[in-house]
């Protein structure tokens, strides 16, 4: 069994997966590991070049998906099929750098459960920077589960938080969030983290649809805002109707009392659709769970690990 594996999603990387798979090798030189790549649907010859790289090394597994799940889901499937004692989560991209896994790897051995790394700076757009931070400053706000600051995905997890997220049943799933709720001890290492160096990046409308998974996946905040909006329309609906009666007996409106009714059933219908939406958005994630459908599906596996792959895992 190898002492760590490092799971990596793929969705059209096949610029950066030699670069990648260099360092990441030279990084774990003298740790036994296994590098599992999960093709979440590629268009483009990733699939192919990690398949070569399992043909001719041993401890590089593929897995490719039957189509493309999500990053979440990808990650999910990797961590199903990856048997070492530690398992490490990265991006393809390059942005995390592997030279950190060693450094991970020491603080794990002195005890911690999870060493997630914690960015400190990044070579991105001020658009995303911004849009980052306040997502986080959110989630620390809002959410049921512990603060790490700007940790993404990168981090080093042993094999009880490993089996622990396995069992978890969420179908939408925020694996951060869900490392974060584990618990154990949970320790940061800090680093700047780079430009993309190559693959496809999660469009803005697809990181505004992680953030409103996060958020309605640990915190029930949204609903109570809904209930006290409701609740404070009605008291100033009131008082507007009393305000109104008021001076159209004093004389002092001259306005038709139909303008008025008008404004307030639009308003009041906008407050209602917006409650009715938060709603429909928890409804939609209860729906989804009763359906049980698997997780992911997996086309197949090339190469050998030391995974607990097999038709369980592969049909999660």
């Amino acid at each position: 069994m190898p002492a760590v594996s490092v799971v990596i999603p793929v969705l059209d990387e096949e610029r950066v997966l030699p670069e990648l798979h260099r360092r990441v090798r030279a990084a774990l030189a003298d740790v036994p590991h296994e590098l599992v790549f999960v093709d979440d649907g590629s268009t483009d010859g990733s699939a192919a070049i990690v398949e070569a790289l399992a043909a001719r090394e041993e401890g590089i597994v593929l897995v490719q998906l039957s189509r493309n799940f999500g990053m979440e889901v990808a990650m999910s499937a990797g961590l199903d099929h990856a048997g070492g004692d530690h398992v490490v989560l990265m991006h393809a991209d390059l942005q995390d750098p592997p030279e950190l896994i060693p450094e991970m790897l020491e603080a794990a051995r002195a005890g911690a459960d999870v060493v997630y790394a914690r960015r400190i700076g990044r070579d991105e757009s001020w658009l995303k920077r911004a849009l980052a931070t306040g997502f986080y400053r959110l989630m620390e706000r809002l959410a049921r589960t512990p603060y790490q600051g700007q940790a993404g995905d990168f981090r080093l997890m042993s094999r009880r938080v490993v089996d622990t997220l396995r069992r978890m049943p969420e179908r939408r799933r925020f694996l951060r969030g869900m490392v974060a709720w584990v618990g154990y001890e949970q320790v940061p290492i800090e680093y700047r983290r780079a430009g993309r160096a190559g693959g496809r990046g999660a469009s803005y409308r697809q990181l505004l649809r992680l953030a409103v998974e996060a958020l309605a996946a640990f915190s029930d905040v949204p609903l109570a805002l809904a209930a006290y909006f409701g609740m404070l329309t009605a008291v100033l609906a009131g008082l507007a109707a009393a305000v109104i009666l008021l001076c159209t007996v004093a004389g002092w409106l001259t306005a038709s009392l139909g303008v008025w009714v008008l404004v307030s059933i639009l308003f009041l219908g906008g407050v209602q659709l917006i409650s009715v939406g938060i709603l429909g958005r928890y409804v939609a994630r209860m729906h989804e769970q009763t359906l049980q459908r698997p997780l992911y599906l997996v086309a197949r596996v090339v190469g050998q690990g030391g995974g607990t792959g097999g038709t369980s895992a592969r049909n999660r």
